[in-house]
């Protein structure tokens, strides 16, 4: 984790005309969002939510200032809303919080033994799960966050072992097009 910060909601489309807008929070109970007090955006500015309804919420500055119409609210969508980790209760010892990933080592579990690959770059979520982002060597591959492909996780120890799917090709040359010139299928 680079700053400190972890990801704990983002500003959805506006609610109406008077300023609210849908939330959408990534804690564990949706609602809890609201108890961690104020909140941080990626521009460094802070707010405090209250709930005024199943995912929508009214959203306060530091000022106490609340969004007062459509235009405004419309102006905060995709903010990302952040808690400071320390504000955050410890995960029990078999859990962690993705950001916790970030700059860990990562081991390939092959055949003839483990093989260091590189450290944990970014950890993505688009919608269909989580995703690591591993690179070593200005190069980076992406592996889906599942048991499959991630059996193992150690954070005291700072690393984790994979197991490279069958489909993943990593090229030697670095070159996108085959000598043939045409276009090489994505997997």
């Amino acid at each position: 984790m680079s700053d400190g910060r972890i990801l704990m909601g983002v500003v959805g489309r506006p609610h109406g005309v008077r300023g609210l807008l849908h939330v959408h929070s990534y804690a564990a109970v949706p609602a809890d969002l609201a108890a961690y007090g104020v909140l941080s955006d990626e521009r460094g500015d802070c707010w405090t939510l209250r709930w005024r309804g199943e995912g929508i919420a009214e959203l306060s500055d530091a000022t106490g200032k609340t969004v007062k119409d459509r235009e405004a609210a419309a102006a905060l969508v995709n903010r990302r809303l952040y808690v400071e980790r320390d504000r955050l209760p410890e995960p029990d010892e078999d859990e962690f919080y993705l950001s916790d990933l970030i700059g860990l080592a990562v081991v390939e579990r092959a055949p003839d033994g483990e093989q260091a690959i590189g450290s944990v770059l970014a950890v993505h979520d688009y919608g269909a799960g989580p995703s690591l982002e591993i690179g070593q060597g200005g190069r980076s591959i992406i592996l889906p966050f599942t048991r499959a492909c991630v059996p193992e996780v150690e954070i005291a120890s700072g690393r984790i072992v994979v197991v490279m799917p069958d489909e993943i090709e990593v090229p030697d040359d670095a070159s996108l097009e085959p000598a043939s010139g045409h276009a090489v299928p994505l997997p």
